[in-house]
C-alpha cells in the first residue's frame, strides 16, 4: 500500500529529471557553441570533472558543513515548535515575545556572524548558532499559525466532553497544525545551509564556504560551481529528509492538507 501510494510521486519527479536533464545538455552545447570562457561559465563536463578530481578535498569539507547546518537545522526544531506552542498558549509571549522575533528578522544574519565569533570563538558553534539563527523562524511562525488555525468549534467540543487542555492539544490543536509546523521545517531545512556557509565565510578552516573562498582568489571557477553542486545537494537531502519524515508519521488526509500561503512562506 506504501509503495502504491509513492507511485504518482515518482511520476511527478519524471518530469522535473527530464528538465533538469535538458537544462543540463543546453548548458553544454551553449557554453562549448559559443566559446564562453570556462572563468565566465564552465560546461558542464568541466564541473564534473572538478569534481571527480577534487572529490576527497569535497567530500571531507562537505561533511564539516552538512555536520554544521544539520546540528543548526535540529537545534530550531527541537527550540522553534515549543516555542512556537508556548506563544499559542500563553498571551504575554503573543504580546511581547513574538513582535520582537518579528523585529529580530530584519537584523541581517550575516552582521551577527562576527558577533557570534567574538562570543563562541573559531569552532563549530558559532557557524551552528547562525544556522539556527536562520532556519528557527520559519518553524515559530508556521507552528503559531498553524495552531491558530484550529477551528474554535472543535475546541468547545472537546471541552464539552470533559477532555483536558493535553488532550485538546495532542488531538486537536497539533493534528491541524502538522501541515504547517512540517512546510516551516521545510523552508528551515534549506535555510539551514545558507547559514552554516555564511558562518564558515566569517571565520573557519574547513567547509565547503571556506573551499569556495580558497576556489575564488585561486580563480578555480570550476571548483566553485562544483561546490554550489554540492550545496544544492546537501539543501536537497535535509528537504527530502523532512518529506519522508512527514510521510511516515503524518497520515494521509493531513500529508495531502497544503497551507495556504500565509502559513508557509511567513
Amino acid at each position: 500500500m506504501r509503495l502504491k501510494s509513492a507511485l504518482p510521486h515518482l511520476h511527478q519527479a519524471a518530469p522535473v529529471a527530464g528538465a533538469v536533464v535538458a537544462l543540463l545538455v543546453i548548458w553544454q552545447l551553449v557554453t562549448v557553441l559559443s566559446g564562453v570562457p570556462v572563468y565566465v561559465l564552465p560546461p558542464p563536463t568541466q564541473i564534473v570533472q572538478a569534481i571527480g578530481e577534487e572529490w576527497r578535498q569535497l567530500l571531507v569539507n562537505a561533511a564539516v558543513t552538512f555536520s554544521e547546518a544539520a546540528a543548526g537545522f535540529l537545534l530550531s526544531i527541537v527550540v522553534g515548535i515549543p516555542l512556537g506552542v508556548a506563544i499559542v498558549y500563553s498571551r504575554v509571549l503573543d504580546r511581547v515575545l513574538y513582535p520582537l522575533l518579528v523585529a529580530s528578522q530584519s537584523v541581517p544574519k550575516v552582521a551577527l556572524a562576527p558577533i557570534f565569533v567574538v562570543w563562541f570563538g573559531f569552532g563549530l558553534l558559532p557557524k551552528v548558532l547562525i544556522a539556527f539563527s536562520i532556519a528557527f523562524f520559519a518553524i515559530v511562525v508556521n507552528t503559531v499559525v498553524g495552531m491558530k488555525r484550529t477551528p474554535v468549534e472543535m475546541i468547545h467540543l472537546m471541552r464539552s466532553l470533559g477532555a483536558s487542555r493535553l488532550q485538546i492539544f495532542l488531538r486537536v490543536r497539533l493534528p491541524v497544525a502538522a501541515p504547517y509546523i512540517f512546510a516551516g521545517i521545510k523552508i528551515s531545512a534549506t535555510f539551514a545551509v545558507v547559514g552554516a556557509i555564511v558562518g564558515e565565510f566569517i571565520a573557519a578552516s574547513s567547509g565547503l564556504g571556506y573551499l569556495q573562498l580558497i576556489a575564488n582568489n585561486n580563480f578555480q571557477i570550476p571548483l566553485l560551481f562544483a561546490i554550489l553542486v554540492l550545496l544544492s545537494a546537501m539543501g536537497g537531502v535535509l528537504y527530502g529528509l523532512v518529506v519522508l519524515l512527514e510521510w511516515i508519521i503524518l497520515p494521509a488526509p493531513l500529508r495531502n492538507v497544503r497551507p495556504d500561503e500565509s502559513g508557509a512562506t511567513l
